[in-house]
């Protein structure tokens, strides 16, 4: 903040020295272009902003990012999806656009957006053709951390902010580039505009660059410790790093201009940027913090080999024998978990080794029909909707019709279909998953579809007050992710509120929580209290379950997640508190936990127990 007035300050200084040299001391004159800087500032971070409403897609296509289709049959290309999309599912978190930048080929990549529903992990044709199995998973965990940890809503913000100081140094130069060939009598004056343009926007650039530094660097050595905390082990993210020290196009990328503006957010440095202005630590540095026995000198060795046979990162998975997985077991459906408040709220976007492992085998033991099903277009919608639909009965029915009235009799009648036929025997654990796999391609949907879907979502939970805990909390899920994907700016804020400020809609949540979890009433109240003990220990909210039952949670999650990070700590440990109470957690139980926790932004892993 201090360096961004600053660099205000010397922008104003600098042009009322260029209006003193052309104008004389004309105080007017110096205070209209005062106005006039500040203004043009204002309105350029302004400007800019608005045009990242969209999100990270913005920053991706700008940079000319081609979009990774969800059924790719290319080898490069499916791996790479295979990697996000287990990441996310270990992670908690909606699967996020996957781009590729083509005509770069450097090892770069970058993670852009608001929130993880309209997030955007790109990934350089260099990195596809040079990395392993291994070295992608340590580079795909490098950008999740960014996205767990808020650095992505951060990074994405201050491209806003910083345009406008940066915008006369930007049209001086675009001014310049495209300024060969003129001639004439305007020729010299265009020319001397460009360069004072320049010489202005220098001050900008300057501070712009300090700013960057100062907020990347520190992100970038976390991202790096929580990747190698992902995937418990260094030799991907090192062997990354060692590619980009070793080999000729390093992390560069071609297109100067746009990756000045977004250097703070790439993986490695990628416009050369060096010292004071450095927006990463040295590669060396990098490396050695991985494997301290590391030296320079192996690096130059390095450079020999790959100058002679530079690596592919195909053949090396099918030496390393990185294209067979041991994808492990899911538990049965009926197990239950030994949790505590404490482990969970610890795993709240910290996702360690064994999750990414277990996100593995919830991809491999889910049906391939299902999988196939998540990807498809036209079947996403009935596919979604059949996760939320009860058995037989009344609500069945009213369901049934809801779904006929806004989006067609063919769409209730696949979602019936897939209800009682491809979800028949879905593990409780796989649920969320799938949702998560089908999210991409649903969010491909023209807007008003989105609309109807939504609606549709709406009615098809709310059809009876019998609808389930889980399948409230699904649909409340589906809801938050479409409209945050359809509005990334506006739902992008980090919240600043207070657990006394909450106090009935902590009592609400909690109330349904420990209703959910125990049948006998006298188990659930005590269930409550122990929840309401860790949250509002000074306080008595009595024990009151909601006479709506589960659509009485309609009005808790906006309060709930406009919370400040650490009182949400605290509610995700009361939560669990209330559904643990009996001692051990179900299956369904923790999935439940999972969902809640995933409406009001606090991804938790899969199959939460360690033990």
């Amino acid at each position: 903040m201090l360096l961004f007035a600053l660099a205000v300050i010397g922008i104003v200084v600098t042009v009322n020295l260029v209006v003193l040299a052309f104008a004389g001391p004309r105080p007017a004159t110096l205070l209209l272009a005062t106005v006039a800087t500040v203004a043009i500032i204002g309105l350029g971070s302004l400007y800019r902003i608005s045009s990242l409403g969209a999100g990270g897609e913005a920053v991706a296509v700008q940079l000319g990012g081609v979009a990774v289709a969800e059924d790719t049959a290319d080898p490069q290309l499916r791996r790479l999806r295979n990697v996000v999309e287990e990441m996310s599912i270990a992670s908690g978190v909606p699967v996020p656009k996957v781009y590729v930048l083509e005509h770069e080929a450097g090892i770069n990549a970058f993670a852009a957006g608001y929130s993880p529903s309209d997030a955007v992990v790109a990934v350089t044709r260099g990195a596809l053709d040079r990395l392993n199995r291994d070295e992608l998973q340590g580079v795909v965990a490098h950008e999740f951390s960014h996205v767990l940890n808020g650095d992505m809503r951060l990074n994405i913000r201050l491209m806003g902010i910083l345009f406008g100081i940066l915008m006369l140094g930007l049209i001086g130069r675009k001014i310049l580039l495209h300024s060969y060939g003129i001639r004439g009598r305007g020729a010299l004056g265009i020319l001397g505009a460009a360069i004072v343009a320049l010489v202005i926007g220098y001050v900008g650039v300057f501070f712009g660059r300090m700013i960057k530094a100062g907020v990347s660097r520190s992100r970038e050595v976390l991202a790096d410790a929580s990747a190698v905390q992902f995937t418990r082990q260094t030799s991907g993210l090192s062997g990354a790093l060692k590619k980009i020290a070793g080999l000729r196009e390093g992390s560069q990328l071609e297109q100067r201009g746009d990756a000045e503006e977004v250097s703070h957010m790439l993986f490695g440095d990628g416009v050369g940027l060096r010292g004071l202005f450095a927006t990463h630590p040295p590669i060396l540095q990098r490396i050695q913090a991985l494997e301290p026995g590391f030296r320079p000198e192996q690096v130059e060795r390095l450079r020999a080999q790959w100058l002679a046979a530079p690596p592919n990162g195909l053949e090396e998975d099918v030496q390393l024998g990185l294209a067979a997985h041991d994808h492990g077991a899911l538990p049965a459906a009926s197990a239950e978990m030994d949790l505590t408040p404490p482990m969970v709220s610890a795993q709240v976007a910290h996702p360690q080794d064994d999750d990414y492992r277990r996100a593995d085998a919830l991809v491999a033991a889910m049906p391939e029909s299902l999988r196939v099903l998540a990807r498809e277009r036209e079947s996403v919608m009935p596919l979604l909707l059949a996760l939320l639909l009860e058995g037989e009965g009344e609500v069945r029915r009213r369901q049934h019709q809801e779904i006929s009235a806004r989006l067609g009799a063919r769409v209730a009648e696949r979602a019936a279909h897939l209800r009682k036929t491809g979800l028949q025997d879905l593990h409780p654990m796989q649920r969320l998953p799938l949702a998560s796999l089908a999210f991409p391609v649903l969010r491909l949907r023209p807007r008003p579809d989105l609309d109807a879907f939504l609606d549709t979502v709406h009615a098809v939970v709310h059809a009876d007050d019998h609808v389930s805990l889980f399948e409230y909390c699904l649909g409340t899920l589906l809801e938050t992710q479409v409209r945050e994907t359809l509005d990334p700016a506006r739902h992008g804020r980090t919240g600043r509120g207070k657990p006394g400020g909450v106090k009935h809609e902590f009592s609400t949540l909690l109330a349904v929580v420990a209703q959910a979890g125990h049948a006998d009433p006298a188990e659930a109240k005590r269930a409550y209290l122990a929840g309401l003990q860790r949250v509002l220990p000074r306080d008595h909210v009595p024990y009151e379950p909601p006479a709506r039952g589960v659509q009485a949670l309609d009005a808790v999650w906006e309060p709930l997640d406009r919370l400040a990070p650490l009182a949400k700590q605290v509610m995700v440990e009361a939560v669990t508190a209330a559904a643990m109470h009996d001692g051990r957690v179900s299956v369904a139980e923790a999935e439940l936990l999972r969902t809640i926790c995933g409406v009001l932004h606090c991804p938790l892993p899969p199959m939460l127990d360690r033990g």
